[in-house]
């Protein structure tokens, strides 16, 4: 019953407000025709209407559906689906092409020019007069807008991200005719940014390479619906959330949350319970309140009083202790146990409300405190009062088009990120905060969220109005989504500290001080003041990245905000060669850094033409959003892999493709790598690195980005990869004047003794050249530590007839039952200059296993960043881009979709790394 957490807050007897999830196989699995043909009749009588409490105190009903839409001069009209927006209204009646085709972002510009219209009739399903309120609820106006009822204006919307209610009390009629009239969002943000004469505020428009629309920083929308580097410009209009009306008489539940405390000093957990009423009576109410949480023996009472108006009730539970609490633990440190919880209002009058929800139990705790042996101070997060490395990657809008981000959608690019041993992602400042389901998904696999504020790469105006909309917006989305443990921390804003202290807006000295005042009055004085106000439950900060407490005592604004020695850091250096470990800062935290590749040729093939197909057609410049990105992944690659050269242009744009994954692959692993390695020590005051977050997990659109998952959530090389340099055990190697060390890193609560296996292998030869098992290797608990060391030339003297360009290091940690690392690798040489590699023959024969496949792989010879593809199938195996040494390897694939041992081996391609060049 989650959803019953958020904004609608309803009475239960609407808590099955969500009929479309039963073909998911939850609810309805079970019942008969006969018993669904009556449930649809009545569904359809009802006509949207969500019914009433047994008290009578509510009436809800659903707006939702089919809505009449026309453009400004009536020229184009049609039917558009709400929630929705206009540009899937005119491709789902085939009016236009999928807008993500080809040249299409560009040549739909005149959609979003347009002011749009959307209108409909309804019969107003109750009799309104016994009603003391009535209210039109808008969860979601994307996004300026003004809204009429029975020709009379209710009001304007101009925040996406807020929350509209009207009262349409003296308004509504039996039959009512309700009209949102858009404004296009460029023209309003031109004219916002026209009318802030005092001072320019900069960047009025993005680079020309994103093909974007200009001043997205004077709308509260989207930022980067305006064009990204990694998207493209579909400034939407459309009611994106759910609409309705709800009347009620002397009382409604607008909000509802929970949030877990633990009492140190008595050793104790408790439950805040904060409750946001409509209270419409003239006289306070009095109300008995029954919290009962039946697993944890607690049960608790409290009288209160509802003040007339909008008020807040905040009560305190207290935990039974004789009850064993079992905390909300990240993926890979525990269980993720929520609790049910049934909170039972009884009014005088006898009206009541039940609530169902479910409280969860974690404690979040960002620890800034000096570091021995080092400058500057720690940046981590304590869970549960345990320390945890921070491992995962960074999420953006899983599409152009919210409508079109389904339940499913969202579930399969999270459980992605939990399945490559994620425990975190970062919701990034410059989308949407995310739907309910999105942070239901996080509680549920243990995946951490770190919570941005809608607020990316711009300085930002601080006018009254433009305030006020602000401070609405994070109330609303504060009270919304502090319930969910998975959140740990609020952050201010995207990079606009670093903005301004390294001044990418080339503003000139004398002005500086104004754009200070400004930055502290959005994001101190007014955000981080509603946020404390309104949770007191996780900590904030105020940008990323940030110097944290040493930003803070700068005046917010820190000299140099990238400081290793506080807080987190971005990094990204496209030129340097990506295998040399040493250019990566040894920070605290490493919130941000990425490599650009493609996605698969499959992904691109959906939405372009034969003639786009190589790496230098004008739709593979049209693609590329990022400053000269395309010849910065070639010349990534030039510095270890041989270019393709095939003369069928095709191949050789497959071939491009492969080495760009190959390529960014390989250059995560290396950075990752040194983050994890560098949580334990401090090398010339730098290190206890505590936190990887690449950049990025997921795609908006089919182009070259720094993504993990391509458009439709297929993994990528880089993502496979993931989920070995993210496993809770690794052994990592990396060197240092001629040395070779490896770490043993472990994520995992108690210490191991394993046992260490280093083989080295010829390229030429299926046949280990030599091993070495070094036992009693002790890797201690959540840490990393030195467990081999030796030069280079003596493991080649050890093993002879070996040279630097003629073999190849793997290593794995085994222990007792069954715990084992993924088999990791180090090369010694760039692979341009590997001597001895040979034709692999690569071949694979497939079986079904009961709902999995089986590919047996085999190859004549040892195999780089072998690849396995099939095309559009949806699915993912169990590894892959991986180093075969060794005749014959067993992978798994998990379909996401029924498919079969023919299709399979009729899409298949095997790729190494020998076959491209």
């Amino acid at each position: 019953m989650a959803e019953l957490r958020g904004a609608t807050a309803e009475p239960p007897a609407h808590a099955s407000r969500r009929p479309c999830r039963l073909s998911r196989g939850r609810a309805g699995a079970a019942m008969g025709r006969a018993a669904l043909l009556l449930l649809l009749s009545l569904l359809v009588a009802a006509a949207g209407r969500v019914g009433t409490s047994a008290a009578g105190s509510l009436e809800v009903y659903s707006l939702r559906g089919s809505w009449r839409l026309g453009n400004g001069n009536g020229s184009v009209l049609l039917r558009g689906e709400v929630p929705g927006c206009v540009h899937t209204a005119l491709h789902r009646r085939g009016l236009i092409q999928d807008p993500y085709y080809r040249f299409n972002d560009v040549m739909f510009r005149w959609i979003s020019l347009d002011n749009w219209t959307y209108s409909r009739t309804f019969k107003t399903p109750f009799h309104f007069r016994k009603w003391q309120k009535v209210n039109l609820i808008f969860e979601g106006v994307d996004t300026v807008a003004q809204i009429l009822i029975n020709n009379i204006t209710l009001g304007r919307t101009d925040n996406m991200f807020n929350r509209y209610s009207f009262d349409i009390t003296s308004v509504i009629k039996e039959v009512n005719f309700v009209e949102v009239r858009f404004l296009s969002a460029i023209s309003y943000a031109a004219e916002q940014s026209r009318c802030h004469k005092a001072y320019s505020i900069p960047p009025a428009c993005p680079p020309p390479v994103q093909k974007g629309e200009c001043h997205a920083n004077f709308i509260r929308k989207e930022q980067c619906s305006f064009s990204w580097d990694w998207g493209p410009s579909f400034p939407t209009q459309g009611i994106w959330k759910d609409v309705r009306i709800e009347a009620y008489n002397h009382y409604h539940l607008i909000y509802f949350s929970l949030t877990s405390f633990f009492e140190k000093s008595v050793q104790q957990w408790n439950l805040e319970m904060e409750s946001i009423f409509d209270v419409v009576s003239s006289k306070p109410i009095a109300s008995l309140v029954t919290v009962n949480i039946p697993k944890l023996k607690t049960q608790q009472t409290f009288s209160v009083k509802l003040q007339p108006g909008e008020g807040s009730i905040v009560l305190l539970v207290n935990i039974n202790k004789s009850s064993t609490v079992e905390a909300w633990w990240p993926n890979g440190h525990g269980k993720q146990t929520g609790y049910n919880v049934t909170t039972n209002f009884i009014m005088e009058g006898g009206y009541q409300i039940e609530k169902f929800s479910k409280a969860y139990f974690r404690t979040v705790e960002l620890v800034q405190e000096p570091v021995p042996g080092s400058p500057g101070l720690s940046f981590y997060f304590r869970i549960n009062g345990q320390p945890i490395f921070i491992k995962g990657s960074n999420w953006i809008p899983a599409d152009s088009f919210q409508d079109r981000v389904t339940y499913d959608r969202l579930r399969l690019l999270l459980k992605s990120a939990a399945d490559a041993n994620m425990n975190a992602l970062r919701v990034w400042g410059g989308g949407v905060y995310e739907q309910d389901a999105f942070y239901d998904i996080c509680d549920e696999l243990g995946i951490m969220i770190w919570q941005d504020f809608m607020f990316a790469c711009a300085l930002y105006p601080t006018d009254q109005n433009y305030l006020e909309s602000v401070r609405a917006e994070v109330s609303h989305q504060v009270r919304r989504l502090k319930s969910h443990p998975s959140i740990i921390l609020w952050s201010g804003n995207n990079e606009n500290e670093a903005a301004i202290a390294n001044n990418w807006f080339s503003i000139p000295y004398a002005d500086r001080e104004v754009y200070i005042k400004d930055y502290v009055m959005l994001y101190v004085k007014n955000i981080r003041e509603i946020v404390l106000a309104e949770d007191k439950s996780r900590p904030f900060i105020a940008s990323s990245p940030t110097n944290g407490l040493e930003s803070v005592k700068e005046g917010w604004l820190s000299q140099n905000p990238y400081d290793t020695h506080y807080g987190d850091t971005h990094f990204y250096d496209y030129s340097n060669d990506c295998w040399n470990w040493t250019m990566y800062p040894k920070t605290r935290f490493a919130s941000e850094y990425g490599f650009q590749s493609w996605p698969s040729f499959s992904t691109i093939e959906k939405v372009s033409a034969t003639e786009d197909w190589s790496y230098t057609s004008n739709f593979s410049l049209h693609r590329q959003h990022h400053e000269n990105g395309n010849d910065q992944m070639i010349q990534q690659i030039g510095h270890h892999f041989k270019l393709p050269q095939s003369t069928d242009p095709l191949k050789k744009f497959k071939d491009t493709i492969y080495l760009t994954q190959v390529m960014q692959a390989q250059c995560i692993k290396t950075e990752t790598e040194f983050y994890r390695f560098s949580q334990s020590e401090i090398i010339k005051g730098e290190g206890h690195t505590m936190g990887a977050l690449y950049w990025q997990l997921n795609d908006i659109w089919q182009a070259p980005s720094w993504a993990s998952l391509e458009y439709g959530g297929k993994w990528k090389l880089l993502h496979y990869f993931a989920q070995n340099f993210f496993a809770p055990l690794l052994p990592v190697a990396y060197e240092d004047k001629g040395v070779l060390y490896i770490y043993g890193i472990s994520d995992l609560h108690e210490d191991h003794k394993l046992t260490l296996r280093v083989v080295v292998h010829a390229w030429s030869s299926l046949e280990p050249v030599c091993t070495l098992a070094k036992d009693g290797v002790t890797v201690k608990a959540q840490s990393a530590v030195p467990i081999y060391k030796e030069s280079i030339n003596d493991l080649l003297g050890r093993c002879r007839n070996c040279t630097r360009k003629s073999c190849v290091v793997t290593f794995c940690l085994v222990g007792e039952g069954g715990l084992q690392s993924p088999v990791n690798h180090h090369f010694l040489s760039s692979l341009k200059d590997a001597v001895g590699l040979g034709k692999t023959w690569l071949s694979a024969s497939i079986s079904q296993q009961d709902d999995t496949f089986i590919f047996v792989l085999r190859t004549a010879a040892v195999a780089p960043f072998v690849s396995l593809d099939v095309g559009s199938i949806k699915g993912r195996f169990s590894d892959n881009g991986f180093l075969m040494t060794e005749k014959k390897k067993v992978i798994v694939f998990y379909p996401w979709e029924p498919t079969s041992v023919e299709e399979l081996e009729k899409s298949l391609t095997l790729t190494s790394l020998v076959d491209v060049v």
